[in-house]
């Protein structure tokens, strides 16, 4: 017997807020700013940063010229090219939005290096760090320092991770963390502290329900069976099993994966009609949407916007990548870290590009949208490959977010 239909703004609440029961919500409370003098404990000395900026002054000076004016999407698609080419030399690659051009950090002299960043059409600046080191760096900081309250992202703008402490961190373990950030080595990485403290939130909005928990929709997808489904934040996943667009509602989904805590924080729920409505769009609000055409990789200084049903539409650009955020519940690993503002009941919302591409889940966040602060996605990308999903490229299986929110 066929499924009664599901109606558009039922089965596409995506943009609307979210909130996980206690076990399961993520959206951080307060905003991630330096305090006064925290510089000084960054372990980075003075004359390292005036080599890194004569580094950079020089190596994009000479490559300027024959550096591409680029959107941030085909900065972010080019990278993807590029990166795996220059292997070891690789230190990461940032997006200038204000000159419109990639720039790509290169470690070392090589110029055969550098001449393939400039072929590419990208500018070659020279740094001390390699994506490799700085790797290792945060698995050192995994190992020694992994306490909940703290945070850390690859800067490619510094060539350094950024290590975040709320104000939880404190004594013996605040003088472990910066112990640990000092082992490092100098220019290596540079610690802040939070105003705030990490914690689980929750609050009202349209949204998904399951099992006591609320959530919201990120993106609609094609799984790879073929069926209509959506992607949502791995702490929903784990939250229910089958979730409704009322509180007491019918169930229209069913989980099929989800992660969280650990290597992400993401989950594929299928609709249990097959004929349910899901368009690939975004509802950015009065009566406007963008098609979602695409999935791609998140690039340090792309313009980005998230759709939430308490805040609605804002935007932002992305500050880091491949972000560790140690939650009271759990580790999560692998994470775009960006200055779009958010508040509880944001989380779970996506982060796409005007121009169609669905970068990111919403896993948590801190401060609000007056204040300003920080928050952290799921890569898109890494979350479609992990549950063989897809976001067709005509935009009919993106999805649509915002509903009344």
């Amino acid at each position: 017997m066929r499924h009664k239909r599901i109606p558009r703004r039922k089965a596409v609440l995506a943009g609307a807020a979210v909130m996980a029961m206690a076990t399961a919500g993520v959206l951080l409370q307060q905003a991630g700013a330096a305090q006064p003098g925290q510089s000084d404990r960054s372990g980075r000395s003075d004359q390292a940063g005036r080599s890194d900026q004569a580094g950079r002054s020089g190596a994009e000076g000479a490559a300027e010229p024959a550096a591409r004016r680029i959107s941030a999407a085909s900065a972010s698609r080019l990278v993807d090219r590029l990166a795996p080419r220059l292997g070891d030399a690789y230190g990461g690659a940032y997006y200038d939005k204000a000159e419109k051009r990639l720039v790509v950090n290169v470690v070392g002299d090589d110029e055969e290096v550098n001449a393939k960043v400039r072929k590419a059409g990208a500018v070659a600046r020279s740094v001390r760090n390699s994506t490799g080191e700085l790797g290792a760096a945060e698995r050192t900081l995994a190992r020694r320092a992994g306490m909940a309250g703290t945070a850390w992202a690859t800067d490619p703008r510094t060539n350094q991770i950024r290590v975040t402490a709320d104000r939880t961190v404190t004594g013996e373990r605040w003088d472990k963390l910066e112990a640990t950030v000092a082992s490092l080595g100098a220019g290596m990485a540079h610690v802040q502290k939070s105003t705030g403290e990490f914690r689980l939130l929750a609050s009202g909005g349209d949204a998904i329900f399951g099992g006591g928990a609320r959530c919201s929709l990120g993106f609609n997808v094609t799984a790879g069976d073929g069926r209509p489904g959506f992607l949502t934040a791995g702490h929903c996943g784990v939250a229910a099993q089958q979730w409704s667009a009322d509180p007491d509602g019918a169930p229209i989904g069913t989980v099929q994966a989800a992660t969280f805590p650990g290597d992400g924080d993401f989950a594929l729920v299928t609709y249990d009609d097959p004929a349910a409505d899901a368009p690939g769009v975004v509802d950015t609000g009065d009566g406007a949407t963008t098609p979602i055409v695409r999935a791609a990789e998140a690039a340090v200084g792309l313009e980005v916007s998230r759709m939430g049903s308490t805040t609605g539409l804002r935007e932002g650009v992305v500050t880091g990548l491949d972000a560790t955020v140690n939650y009271p519940e759990g580790t999560v690993t692998g994470l775009v870290q960006t200055d779009v503002c958010a508040e509880p009941g944001d989380s779970g919302g996506p982060l796409f590009t005007r121009d169609g591409s669905a970068i990111g889940l919403t896993s948590g966040g801190s401060g609000d949208c007056t204040a300003g602060g920080e928050t952290f996605f799921q890569p898109v990308t890494t979350a479609l490959a992990a549950v063989g999903a897809e976001i067709s490229a005509d935009g009919e299986a993106g999805g649509e977010v915002g509903g009344e929110g």
